[in-house]
């Protein structure tokens, strides 16, 4: 028991998510800390409260309500949370996270029990250290913050958006094994452009439009200086900000402080793994290939940014290596003619016809690889598909968006229509699809491969920032622990059910490359695995 906690008995005992055991407690710590009489006398293993959790959870109608009943659990319980979640993280990863997340962040506001995290509101301003050591955890690691302006294709959805840092966060846990009260979830509310939400009764976020840009930076800066003041050392991970935004403060914080943005490197570095292994498939190198993406925003631009540093470390120069990625947004082409794109468009805006027409586009750059980040459900179409496939002996398919309504096409779609050839990843885990006698098997490429163990290896090595080498490191990491079997099935991806050991040995691998550039804030240990591996969260009494 902690210090700060040593003292608690009784019902202040049982209402502490952290420490309580419920009807673990033996006879001996009941008569120690005021329990008897408070709980039923049957003393219960750790595994008999799992086997009662998981008959609750098969009683519940739908994952929503999995949900709902996981998220109380954790505020009563929280090593028994744990415990069931890591027990099988291929089936609770989908509760917790995507795809369920979205619909309970739709939900948030009337769904809302009890707090967890921090709330810090454009009310604040000029107080916000004071209101950050309102937290009772001085040795915070990892800050996940949201402003609710892009959650899950859902829009901007303010305050409702506070399920995806408590979320993601949980999953630096389940799969990152990284202790859970280092973890802190903030939603800085800015208001919200969503009329709806505002005029909700039950909405509990600002009922007001987002500032101007100028008062937000404002905001947004004092923030960010008051985590470096309040919890010194602690890296930011910015998550599902608005598309500007979220590149805007990338750009303007990457290098002063410990902070990286998921959306942008969590799914660039996810892609870059699951493209390194499908080339192996292919027995061609990155910088060979000519990429189009449909959808130009933060997710895009990122992987374009990413795979741009990647084919440089190949050989190509900077202008080489631009020239070989084609971008599509809703308004078409990214070409220099049109006068709407951000500077970061800008530099993969090539001479081209201006045209909407992605069909078009993939005959003209005569693309190997074709990847949805658009939120455009449906987008590649059987006739696009099968271009690919007439293009490519193994045409290269990635359809990222979320939630599955969004998704470009269907992992059925994509072998189908290219009679089984495509190399294919979801952003959401499809089933395994049987055409003409084989079995093929979808991978996913979801940021969990990667931000649990990039948030273990930061939480242990301490380093001033995170450097896109570090993020070309996870996706490298990640893509050494696919076997040569699975690769064979077109699986390009490990297992979800492997995913702690796949975290712990990413997080391994990526302290070394911290300690072997000089970036660490701590001194290197001899062995590396046997220090993380102490630095993990084990949930047990």
């Amino acid at each position: 028991m902690s210090s700060q906690k040593s003292s608690l008995r009784g019902m202040a005992l049982l209402n502490d998510a952290e420490l309580n055991h419920g009807t673990a407690y033996t006879a001996e710590e009941r008569k120690a800390y005021g329990l008897e009489g408070l709980l039923p006398p049957r003393v219960e293993t750790l595994e008999r409260q799992i086997e009662r959790t998981f008959r609750h959870l098969e009683a519940k109608p739908n994952d929503l309500e999995r949900y709902i009943y996981l998220n109380s659990l954790v505020d009563r319980n929280e090593t028994l949370f744990y415990k069931v979640l890591r027990s099988d993280p291929a089936t609770f990863v989908p509760i917790i996270y995507a795809p369920t997340l979205a619909q309970a962040c739709r939900m948030f506001s009337h769904l809302y029990r009890r707090p967890r995290g921090m709330y810090i509101t454009l009310e604040m301003k000029g107080r916000i250290a004071e209101v950050l050591r309102n937290w009772p955890e001085r040795d915070v690691r990892t800050i996940c913050v949201t402003t609710g302006g892009r959650i899950l294709g859902l829009g901007d959805i303010g305050v409702n958006g506070m399920g995806i840092p408590i979320g993601k966060l949980q999953l630096y846990t389940v799969c990152g094994s990284v202790p859970p009260r280092s973890l802190l979830p903030v939603q800085l509310d800015i208001g919200t452009t969503n009329a709806a939400l505002r005029a909700d009764p039950l909405y509990l976020g600002l009922r007001r439009e987002p500032p101007s840009i100028e008062e937000l930076d404002e905001f947004v800066e004092e923030f960010i200086v008051a985590v470096q003041e309040v919890f010194p050392g602690c890296c930011l991970h910015f998550e599902d900000w608005k598309g500007t935004d979220a590149l805007r403060y990338l750009a303007k914080y990457r290098d002063r402080v410990l902070c990286y943005n998921d959306d942008i490197q969590g799914t660039a570095a996810v892609t870059l793994a699951g493209l390194i292994t499908a080339l192996k498939v292919k027995e061609e190198k990155l910088s060979e290939q000519r990429f189009v993406f449909l959808g130009a925003g933060s997710s895009g631009l990122g992987i374009s940014d990413l795979l741009v540093t990647a084919m440089k470390a190949e050989g190509l120069s900077e202008e080489e290596a631009c020239s070989r990625i084609t971008l599509l947004d809703v308004n078409g082409l990214i070409e220099p003619s049109r006068t709407d794109l951000s500077e970061e468009q800008k530099r993969f805006a090539h001479p081209a016809e201006p045209t909407k027409d992605l069909l078009k586009t993939i005959r003209r750059v005569n693309a190997s690889v074709l990847i949805g980040v658009s939120t455009s459900g449906g987008a590649f179409s059987q006739e696009i598909v099968a271009e690919m496939a007439r293009l490519n002996e193994r045409p290269v398919i990635f359809s990222l968006s979320l939630p599955r309504a969004n998704a470009e096409c269907t992992a059925e779609q994509a072998y189908q229509w290219s009679d089984g050839r495509a190399l294919f990843a979801g952003g959401e885990q499809f089933p395994n699809v049987e055409l003409n006698g084989r079995t093929f098997y979808p991978g996913q490429a979801n940021n969990f491969y990667i931000f649990p163990a990039l948030g273990l290896a930061l939480h242990a090595t301490r380093p001033k920032i995170v450097t896109d080498a570090l993020i070309i490191e996870a996706a490298l990491a990640l893509a050494d622990q696919v076997d040569v079997v699975a690769l064979e099935r077109g699986r390009l991806f490990p297992p979800q059910t492997h995913i702690i050991e796949v975290a712990i040995t990413s997080a391994v691998r990526l302290a070394e490359f911290i300690f072997d550039h000089g970036m660490a804030g701590v001194e290197r240990p001899a062995d590396i695995r046997a220090w993380i591996e102490g630095l993990t969260y084990d949930p047990d009494y």
